[in-house]
């Protein structure tokens, strides 16, 4: 008897006295007439390649590599350790035993065989091809139905690019095929890229342009405020600065007529004290003309005191209307002038916009003018065979060719050109039956008259004199000395002229 405990990926399976079937457990008491072996649950990997035929009848192979071990549940380790599992040898009961690996191999081998060759059957090429995950569903999903009667497991399935077999170029000519149509698309995208950078830069170009136009015309806004505001802030300075100046003059006015006031009042005591001192020097010798004098003394002095504080009152009455009136006068000058500026200042940030505005909108429509006419000769060029065809077209829509034949006309119109033509035949010998022989050199001699008189026409060159002559002398000659007269010419021509 001893006490037997598995490993962590291993467990127990006792049979013997006392267990009815089997039982698998971690660790047990193990009596003397029980056996007790180990089974282990990790997954172990094998490689498979599969010769498959599709619904088209096309052949490929399928790699494949697949991961199975025991499923850890009881049921699932019940199965495997009753039919997967062998005796390990005679010491079994104190030592692990481990099942068939290539015997399990096989069987999974087969039954991922039958199974993957029933759903390739059913699906054509381009079906696996694109569907790799649909197919490994189904291939994961029918192998472990008939893997759960074994009590085994799938942790992972990973099929590998399909290949061709032997005597099969399918995939090789798939991939040229692909092969092929990447490079023809990598062609058409670095085009539409240089398109489309094309087509950025100008549009770059253009939103340069606009944002340019868009920042000057903030920018002469940003000025004209800026000048506004710095009028508002001198005209301020300028009203503050006459209330200062104000002020100070009606302080020292104010302090110049306090001034007088007290002047005078120090003078109206001094002249009572001396009223009184004489009041009481004459008391004593003549008391009622010292009483009258000095009543009189102080209504003059009254009287005075009262003047001058009356033209002091005026006086400051007045220069205060006069400040005051200055003052006004300069506040509404001032309010003028700032709403003068402010007027000036509205209306040309308004005329700044509208013709920045107005200059943008041009721009615009001029652009969208000039796109629409390029869309337009585009198609007319598409119709007319070609940018040949378009420009014959325009020239017939603007009378090019009526300008051109009108000009030519015109460079020739007024030529005078002098043609003459003479005849240098002889009926008489034609008649005859042309038995001449000196016909030929008296039509040369015939045709040199009018030639040469046509070269002085045109030229202003002259002949010689003794050719001017031979016209008259054969005149003269009778028809019957033709045949001398040929041979004196010919004499002249030859000697040059003598």
């Amino acid at each position: 008897m001893w006490y037997q405990v598995s490993d962590a990926n291993s467990y127990l399976v006792i049979t013997g006295g006392g267990i009815h079937d089997i039982k698998i457990v971690k660790k047990a008491w193990i009596l003397p007439w029980q056996k007790c072996s180990k089974i282990t649950i990790s997954p172990f990997d094998f490689e498979i390649t599969l010769q498959a035929m599709t619904i088209e009848k096309l052949n490929f192979s399928l790699p494949a590599v697949f991961t199975i071990g025991p499923d850890d549940t009881l049921e699932s380790l019940t199965k495997y350790a009753k039919i997967l599992t062998g005796s390990t040898g005679a010491h079994a009961a104190h030592a692990a035993t481990s099942p068939g690996r290539d015997h399990v191999q096989q069987i999974v081998k087969g039954i991922i065989e039958g199974e993957t060759r029933v759903i390739v059957s059913g699906m054509t090429m381009e079906e696996i091809f694109k569907e790799r995950q649909v197919f490994k569903t189904a291939v994961i999903k029918n192998v472990q139905s008939e893997l759960n009667q074994f009590g085994l497991r799938i942790y992972n399935a990973n099929v590998k690019e399909l290949q061709d077999s032997n005597g099969s170029e399918y995939f090789k000519s798939l991939s040229r095929k692909a092969h092929e149509g990447a490079s023809n698309q990598a062609k058409v995208d670095v085009a539409n890229a240089k398109m489309l950078g094309n087509i950025g830069e100008a549009e770059k170009i253009g939103r340069t342009r606009q944002e340019v136009s868009k920042i000057d015309a903030q920018t002469a806004v940003l000025e004209t405020q800026r000048k506004s505001e710095k009028a508002q802030a001198d005209a301020q300075l300028a009203t503050t600065q006459i209330k200062l100046d104000m002020g100070i003059n009606l302080a020292r006015i104010q302090a110049e007529r306090q001034a007088d006031a007290r002047d005078s009042e120090l003078q109206r005591d001094v002249e009572l004290q001396r009223a009184q001192t004489e009041l009481e020097r004459r008391r004593a010798t003549d008391l009622v003309h010292a009483k009258i004098e000095r009543e009189s003394a102080q209504q003059k002095a009254d009287a005075k005191y009262y003047a001058e504080s009356k033209n002091a009152d005026g006086l400051l009455y007045k220069q205060q209307q006069d400040a005051n009136a200055r003052y006004n006068a300069t506040v509404k000058d001032t309010d003028a002038y700032v709403y003068r500026q402010q007027q000036e200042a509205k209306i040309d940030y308004f005329r700044a916009t509208q013709q920045a505005e107005a200059a943008f909108i041009a721009k615009q429509k001029e652009a969208a003018g000039m796109m629409e006419m390029a869309k337009a000769y585009e198609c007319m060029a598409s119709v007319l065979g070609g940018p040949q065809g378009l420009l014959q077209y325009m020239m017939l829509q603007d009378n090019t060719y009526e300008k051109l034949a009108l000009a030519n006309a015109k460079a020739i119109n007024g030529l005078q050109p002098k043609i003459t033509v003479w005849n240098t035949g002889d009926n008489a010998s034609s008649s005859a039956g042309g038995n001449d022989a000196a016909a030929p050199i008296r039509n040369i001699l015939q045709s040199l008259p009018p030639l040469l008189s046509t070269i002085n026409d045109q030229t202003g060159i002259a002949p010689p004199s003794w050719l001017a002559k031979m016209g008259a002398q054969g005149a003269q000659e009778g028809p019957g000395d033709d045949q001398a007269l040929v041979k004196a010419k010919k004499e002249k021509l030859v000697n040059g002229g003598r």
